[in-house]
């Protein structure tokens, strides 16, 4: 996915910003997530641009839209995923150490289902059910 698609999807557009941008702007997640919880599924694999202007919003809780002058105040809780491990990627270089420590409040590891077999009986079961 390109940068740009997730940047002005993330973090919105001011009205010009692009070629094909709406009239009037848009908002973006984290403007839509206000006052509520953002969920950002495959954070390890975001670009180092889009990493940064995570953690910018992250410490000032305010967002720039793409294109944009204006910072917009947004309180927002934010859950992340990935199937990479994160702390990895920082020791290889290739997801910020601060980013991660800002992140990392509450970690909780999910092993795959073939390490769960127990919990076979219980999904199917209650897939069943539906």
């Amino acid at each position: 996915v390109p940068v740009q698609l997730i940047e002005s999807e993330l973090f919105g557009y001011e009205e010009g910003a692009f070629t094909g941008a709406k009239r009037g702007g848009k908002a973006g997640f984290f403007e839509m997530a206000h006052k509520g919880t953002l969920f950002l599924d495959e954070i390890g694999d975001i670009s180092e641009e889009i990493q940064l202007r995570l953690l910018r919003v992250l410490a000032t809780r305010e967002v720039l839209r793409v294109g944009g002058k204006r910072m917009y105040p947004v309180d927002v809780r934010v859950i992340c995923a990935s199937n990479k491990p994160l702390l990895q990627l920082v020791q290889a270089g290739l997801f910020r150490m601060d980013l991660y420590y800002r992140l990392s409040t509450f970690k909780l590891s999910v092993p795959p289902l073939r390490r769960r077999l127990e919990d076979i009986p219980i999904l199917l079961n209650d897939l069943l059910k539906k």
